[in-house]
C-alpha cells in the first residue's frame, strides 16, 4: 500500500503524508458487530482529577468487536471486506461463515477478499487460519497470540508485525517477538498465520498538530520550560539542562530506559530479554 505525498500548499501539508486506503474495500461497518464507546474520559477519574496527562478530544468513532479468540474450529469463513478501524493501526477483515454467522478478525498481510480460512488444530498453515502451536511448524511466521489457552490473542497485534516460532520444547513454544524478546508460550496457545496488515502504518508523517488532536492527543509541554515546583527539569536561568543523573518524570521517578516491569510470575517464561 503507497503513502500518499501532500504539495505544500500549507505549512501543515508541507511535510504530511497519508495512506492511499487502496485495500479498503468497504466504508461502513457491519452495523451488528459495532457497539459505542461510551463517554470519554479526557484523562480523568471519577473525582474530575487528571491522572493521565495529554489526553482528550478525538474524532468520535465506533468500537469494532474483533474476534480475538477464533474460536468456530472446523468451520470454514470467507472473507467479505478489508475494513479501517479507527481503533487500532492495522486493518480488519469481515468474515462470513458458511453457518451465516460475520466477525471481524485482524487482517493479515495478504489477506484478499473472497479468500476462505479456518481455525482449529486440523486447519491447513495458510496465511489467515489460526491454529495451536503445536501445529506449526518451525520457522512460521504468526501474530495474534495467546498467552493463556481460550483467552484470545494478547500478543502481536499491531500493524505491521510478527513473531517467529523458532522451536517447540516439550508443552512449550519459543516465539522471538518483534522487540526481540525471546519467550516461551504454552504450546496449546493458539495464533495466526502471517503479518498483521497495513505494513507501511509508520511511515505516515501527521504533518500538523491537528492530526494528533483528532486522535485524542492533547499538546504535552516539556518540563525544561515549567516552574521547579511543576517538574524536576524546570528552573534555572534561560536554557539549563536536566542537573541531575538522568531524567525525570513530573512525580520525580527515573524515565526513559529506567525498567519498571515487576511480574515474577512470568520471568521464567522470558528467555532473552529485548534488546
Amino acid at each position: 500500500m503507497p503513502i500518499k505525498q501532500y504539495k505544500p500548499t500549507s505549512p501543515g501539508r508541507r511535510n504530511a503524508s497519508s495512506q492511499t486506503y487502496g485495500e479498503i474495500t468497504r466504508k461502513k461497518p457491519e452495523k451488528r458487530l459495532t457497539e459505542a464507546l461510551g463517554s470519554k474520559s479526557g484523562g480523568r477519574n471519577n473525582q474530575g482529577r487528571i491522572t493521565v496527562r495529554s489526553r482528550g478530544g478525538g474524532s468520535r468513532r465506533l468500537y469494532r468487536i474483533i474476534d480475538w479468540k477464533r474460536n468456530k474450529h472446523g468451520v470454514p469463513g470467507k472473507v467479505v471486506s478489508i475494513e479501517y478501524d479507527p481503533n487500532r493501526t492495522a486493518r480488519i477483515a469481515l468474515i462470513q461463515y458458511v453457518d451465516g454467522e460475520k466477525r471481524y478478525i485482524l487482517a493479515p498481510n495478504g489477506l484478499a477478499v473472497g479468500a476462505v480460512i479456518s481455525s482449529g488444530p486440523n486447519a491447513d498453515v495458510r496465511v489467515g487460519n489460526s491454529l495451536p502451536l503445536a501445529s506449526m511448524p518451525t520457522g512460521t511466521q504468526v501474530h495474534n497470540i495467546e498467552l493463556t489457552p481460550g483467552r484470545g490473542g494478547q500478543m502481536v497485534r499491531s500493524a505491521g508485525v510478527s513473531a517467529q516460532l523458532m522451536a517447540k520444547e516439550g508443552d512449550y513454544a519459543l516465539l522471538r517477538l518483534p522487540s526481540g524478546e525471546m519467550r516461551r508460550v504454552r504450546i496449546e496457545c493458539c495464533a495466526t498465520i502471517g503479518q498483521v496488515s497495513n505494513v507501511e502504518h509508520s511511515l505516515v508523517k501527521l504533518g500538523k498538530a491537528g492530526r494528533t488532536r483528532h486522535r485524542g492527543r492533547r499538546p504535552e509541554v516539556r518540563g525544561a520550560v515549567m516552574n521547579p515546583r511543576d517538574h524536576p527539569h524546570g528552573g534555572g536561568e534561560g536554557r539549563a539542562p536536566v542537573g541531575m543523573p538522568g531524567p525525570k518524570t513530573p512525580w520525580g521517578k527515573p524515565t526513559l530506559g529506567y525498567r519498571t516491569r515487576n511480574n515474577k510470575r512470568t520471568d521464567r517464561l522470558i528467555v532473552r530479554r529485548r534488546t
